[in-house]
């Protein structure tokens, strides 16, 4: 079995004391059999990695932490069987035990298992991600009005999908079936410290805990968006919602007036752009945390059948029938009007479904590059790092071929089903494949200083790299008016 490891807690000013790791089973809560093996790779998802955010509820004197680089590097200690190694041990003890003993797997049959199991999570991250993707764009539409204290539309998407990622991440009680409970308070077993953490982090190894971090939250979230927001406070260019509530757009210029008197103020704008999307994230992502742990005490058990028997067939069928919908949804409508205030029906079949169909492209991408990348350097999360770099630059470049001016024509964005697209690849494709809610969950899991280069890193070659290719064009030819928001 590879082995998921959870330290203790740390004291942080002892951080280099010894941690406590363990290996999990998580054949309990896969929809496959129970002798397949998590992929080891699996464990550099930092959703799944990382310790709670607030991993000592206690609120003694002396608090304990623990930290992601230590969490993803320390994978080699001695661990405790899982509970069905335990159970094969003991049968392995009796006397007629070898006689009994199974044959091994088939190379065949080892191959339909992982088949299955990856189909599974592929399944839930495709489904969460179109979701996530869609309520990050409603809640960009509610919150985009006259008079609204702050007008960068992604805050609120990033502030409640960092407050979920926060309540999934501390909470002890929806994936703790009862046989871990039954099997991890066996005293004989581990310490009650040990017994604690297996049942802390057996929720790790479960496919739809997977879907709704790595998916749902990473797609509700966009780092990109909010990076762009932040180019946005530097050119002046922060859309403002103006005038009657049924004809504000997201995709319409501020008017002269509404915009800063000069330049000086874009630094003002830009501190606060970067103030309220990381510190409100971050509150966020406590008070999720903080609610796991108020309600902990009411808080259900998801049943282990229900989810191996009933809701993971369910989600591989829905997932992909649900992405062929979008694309079919996309063929058939009709697209004949430009209008783009933010509830007319022309965006949500236009813009909005092909943002849909692109979301999970960028969610997965997100995930299998996460895999490879993010347990390399434990106090860099380089698979995250990579991502929210990487799609940043692609809405860069989609913004600005939108805004160009192609040819003889005064509108940007080519043909009408061209500027659509290139919208669909901004919001759904970039917007999946960057996170917030990862992104804050690593932030506040790694050491002080690790956190402060990380995150700054981060923002900083993000923005230069939308300054390169947004601003270039911006202070040279200028940006236009997309064809497909033109009214």
């Amino acid at each position: 079995m590879s082995a998921l490891a959870t330290p203790d807690g740390h004291d942080e000013a002892n951080s280099h004391s010894d941690d406590t790791s363990m290996t999990l089973s998580p054949s309990a809560a896969m929809s496959c059999p129970p002798s397949e093996p998590v992929e080891e790779s699996e464990t550099n998802l930092d959703e799944v990695a990382a310790p709670p955010p607030v991993y000592d509820p206690s609120e003694r004197s002396i608090q304990h932490h623990a930290y992601l680089e230590t969490q993803l590097s320390e994978t080699n200690h001695s661990v405790p069987p899982s509970p069905e190694g335990v159970s094969k041990e003991s049968e392995a003890s009796t006397p007629d035990s070898t006689a009994a003993q199974k044959p091994a797997e088939s190379h065949t049959k080892r191959r339909l298992v992982k088949f299955s199991r990856i189909t599974c999570i592929l399944s839930y991250l495709i489904i969460s991600s179109i979701f996530g993707t869609l309520l990050r764009m409603v809640i960009e539409c509610l919150t985009f009005y006259p008079g609204t204290p702050v007008n960068t539309s992604v805050l609120w998407a990033n502030v409640g999908g960092s407050l979920i990622m926060g309540f999934l991440s501390e909470d002890q009680e929806i994936f703790c079936h009862e046989e871990v409970k039954v099997w991890a308070v066996e005293p004989e077993r581990w310490d009650n410290a040990r017994r604690t953490a297996h049942v802390k982090a057996h929720k790790k190894t479960v496919p739809l805990y997977i879907g709704l971090t790595t998916g749902f939250c990473g797609s509700l979230t966009s780092f990109s968006t909010f990076i762009r927001d932040v180019f946005f406070a530097l050119a002046n260019m922060l859309p403002m919602p103006f005038g009657p509530y049924a004809d504000v757009s997201l995709f319409a210029s501020a008017p002269r007036d509404a915009m800063a008197p000069n330049g000086g103020f874009s630094f003002m704008s830009i501190i606060a752009v970067l103030f309220s999307e990381v510190c409100l994230s971050l509150a966020g992502l406590f008070l999720g945390a903080h609610l796991a742990i108020a309600v902990s005490p009411w808080t259900p058990s998801l049943p282990l059948a229900w989810l191996r028997n009933v809701l993971d067939p369910i989600i591989v069928v829905l997932a992909w029938l649900s992405w062929a919908a979008m694309i079919c949804l996309v063929i058939l409508l009709p697209q004949n009007s430009r209008l783009s205030t933010i509830w007319s029906a022309e965006l949500w079949r236009g813009p909005v479904l092909y943002a849909l169909i692109f979301a999970p492209v960028g969610c997965l991408a997100r995930f299998f590059i996460s895999l490879k990348l993010n347990g390399r350097v434990p106090w860099f999360p380089m698979g995250t790092f990579t991502v929210n770099i990487g799609g940043t630059m692609v809405l860069g470049m989609a913004y600005t071929l939108q805004h160009a001016s192609i040819g003889t024509s005064s509108l940007g964005g080519g043909s009408y089903i061209d500027c659509q697209v290139l919208q669909g690849i901004m919001d759904g494709f970039c917007g999946s494949l960057t996170t917030v809610s990862t992104w804050i969950l690593e932030l506040s899991d790694l050491r002080r200083r690790h956190a402060y280069l990380y995150g700054g890193v981060s923002v900083v070659v993000a923005f230069c790299a939308l300054v390169v290719e947004i601003g270039s064009l911006k202070w040279t030819q200028g940006l236009v008016t997309p064809l497909c928001f033109v009214e």
